[in-house]
């Protein structure tokens, strides 16, 4: 999958192996992160961003395009050939695909089809995330992601180093290793194998703890019958994973006023928000419930309440909601066929890595998340406010995340001067914004002071 450094060093490489290149230098634009404690605070770490394979410059030692659309088949007749002919090479990551960063922020603009990264630590291994009984928080700016776009942070059980190997000297470094749980098949390049036929699907858990632009947004676990990548073929890859998934979607779900580029809007898309997602365990380890906050112009904005027959009004996933609501709005069962809430904890157990994206689709439009998807005469299927009307070609897209901080429950993020900030029953954040001090007055109630 790699640049060819010479024509005799791709032809001495071992069948099928992914090659690295050497055209435009790899050089990965730095960020930072932090991860936190609620008596503590933050701590900043180093990081990176790497771009996903798919989206580099495949070619052979002379610079011919191995798949300007789709493969090649006189340079790739067959996968062991393209691999051995073709190399992945470093990105223009400002210049081709319109990525930066600067400390902890970074910015996507849409162009060339938009763009997949992925956060990598210091060993230019992909962080692996484990938020189990954490919270994970960004800020976001959507204000410039338009109808029909979207601006994505998620979670996929990807190997963290890429699937690194004998046969992938690529690794997480450029990358390699993607899948989800819609089961792509237009992945270059599965498990080490280049996928010439498009005949490999790249399964695993995905968590999708943000998609959106700015007319709306949701949150959706998906899980799937599999533990890491798990590579399918056929009528096989329809069956591993739930890629409905269980969302919450405050304008589906009724609310229609809590989410938008206005000021009647509860949390307004024309501002920077923080979303903090929390994932909360029981008794004995399992997740019980995916919880959602805002945090905007000083005040913590729960999620939006959701009223669904024979539940009460409950604002974050839990399995009861996802049943219900599959009754009531007619959505697919495959949630919990897959193994619901129980196998997503079990998969974020294991670790996942963090994929930011920003992609568009002006031919049908994004309605599954921002429009009509479906009759409408039937409850649930206007997920937006977003019409044909809306989409055009000529759209600038844009979306920065900045200040990712994954910790403890209630740790990554901040009550202003006199807010609550602790006592029994209280649900908000424990830290108070410099320079106040959370300070006790009884049981029930502690103040930023």
């Amino acid at each position: 999958m790699m640049l060819s450094i010479l024509v005799s060093s791709l032809l001495a490489s071992p069948a099928a192996a992914q090659q690295i290149g050497t055209f435009t230098p790899e050089v990965h634009p730095p960020i930072t992160y932090q991860t936190c404690t609620r008596y503590s605070g933050c701590t900043t770490q180093q990081g990176s961003i790497t771009l996903d394979a798919n989206y580099r410059y495949l070619h052979t030692a002379s610079g011919q395009t191995c798949n300007p659309a789709g493969f090649n088949k006189t340079i790739c007749p067959d996968a062991d050939t393209c691999a051995e002919t073709c190399a992945l090479d470093g990105a223009d990551y400002a210049g081709t695909y319109g990525v930066t960063t600067n400390g902890s922020a970074l910015s996507l603009v849409f162009g060339n089809g938009g763009a997949r990264v992925y956060l990598l630590d210091d060993t230019d291994n992909y962080v692996n995330f484990h938020v189990m009984n954490h919270e994970f928080t960004f800020d976001v700016d959507v204000s410039n992601v338009p109808c029909a776009y979207n601006g994505a942070l998620y979670f996929s059980e990807m190997p963290p180093d890429g699937g690194l190997s004998a046969t992938n000297a690529a690794g997480a470094a450029y990358g390699t290793g993607y899948c989800d749980s819609q089961c792509p098949t237009g992945i270059n390049f599965v498990n080490g194998t280049t996928n010439v036929d498009g005949t490999l699907g790249s399964c695993c858990n995905e968590m999708d703890l943000w998609e959106a632009n700015s007319l709306s947004t949701q949150l959706t676990p998906h899980p799937c019958n599999v533990t890491g990548e798990f590579i399918c073929t056929g009528a096989e890859c329809g069956d591993l994973c739930d890629p409905a998934g269980c969302e919450f979607n405050p304008f589906r779900m009724g609310n229609e006023s809590f989410y938008g580029p206005g000021a009647d809007d509860i949390v307004d898309t024309t501002k920077v928000m923080t979303v903090v997602t929390q994932f909360l365990t029981d008794n004995s380890g399992t997740l019980s419930s995916i919880k959602r906050f805002y945090v905007q112009d000083g005040k913590v904005i729960p999620n939006s309440m959701v009223t669904l027959a024979g539940l009460p009004e409950v604002n974050s996933i839990t399995s009861d909601y996802c049943t219900a609501k599959m009754a009531v709005l007619d959505d697919s069962t495959a949630f919990n066929v897959h193994g619901g809430l129980e196998q997503m904890g079990q998969s974020l157990s294991r670790g996942a890595v963090l994929v930011i994206s920003l992609w568009d689709d002006l031919s049908g439009g994004m309605t599954w998340l921002d429009g009509l998807a479906g009759d409408a005469s039937q409850p649930g299927t206007l997920r937006g406010p977003c019409t044909a009307a809306n989409v055009t070609s000529d759209q600038a897209a844009s979306v920065t995340f900045s200040n990712i901080r994954v910790g403890e429950i209630n740790s990554t993020f901040s009550q202003v001067h006199f807010g609550q900030c602790g006592g029994q029953f209280y649900e908000g954040p424990n830290l108070c914004a410099e320079p106040f001090e959370c300070v006790f007055s009884n049981p029930y109630y502690s103040q930023c002071l």
